[in-house]
């Protein structure tokens, strides 16, 4: 797992940002990736489970806006984290 610094260091905007959407999604999508190798060797861990699916619909949700204030960083995100 990526350490979170060093995903907000690639994903910042400006000097002090930790909080844009860039950098929300990503470290989202760190945690998921992360989650989802759990649940590959623990497939019965339901609440692992849930937590993951509610961190993937954070994760819709902050693209979406994010798609709607600037298509253009939306697709440079999507295609930095490879996100279908």
């Amino acid at each position: 797992m990526k350490a979170k610094k060093d995903i907000i260091n690639e994903y910042k905007q400006s000097e002090n940002d930790t909080g844009s959407v860039q950098v929300q999604v990503a470290l989202l999508t760190e945690r998921i990736n992360h989650l989802t190798e759990h649940l590959k060797a623990n497939p019965n861990d339901n609440h692992s489970r849930r937590g993951l699916l509610q961190l993937v619909g954070q994760r819709k949700g902050l693209l979406k806006y994010l798609e709607e204030r600037d298509i253009n960083a939306y697709r440079e995100l999507k295609k930095s984290l490879k996100i279908r």
